[in-house]
């Protein structure tokens, strides 16, 4: 069984355009703006009533369905499959994002 988890595979960053965001706005009852705060929470386990993770599964549906015009400015969205059995977490440089197996890191 495979797992699927949205990331931005160029420089710049995660983003959803405004349609991608109007559309996961509606699937989830609630506002635009309340999306873009919710994306943020996730991204920092903050605390909220609202979490939309990588892995949601309207989010996905949202971005598979409008594929480049999901991409919000400076992203170019993809949704990568991996084993489903995998801890997992997204690692990315200058924005560009990749899917690593979680391991333990000390500094």
């Amino acid at each position: 069984m495979l797992r699927k988890i949205v990331i931005n595979t160029c420089f710049g960053g995660f983003g959803l355009s405004d349609s991608a965001t109007e559309l996961l706005a509606t699937a989830k009852s609630c506002r635009a703006d309340e999306i873009d705060h919710a994306m943020s929470c996730a991204v920092f386990d903050s605390e909220s009533d609202l979490l939309i993770y990588r892995d949601d599964l309207d989010l996905i549906k949202i971005v598979e369905s409008l594929g480049n015009a999901a991409d919000g400015f400076c992203s170019q969205l993809s949704v990568i499959e991996i084993p489903s059995d995998i801890k997992w977490e997204i690692e990315e440089y200058d924005g560009n994002e990749w899917i690593s197996e979680r391991h333990q890191t000390w500094s």
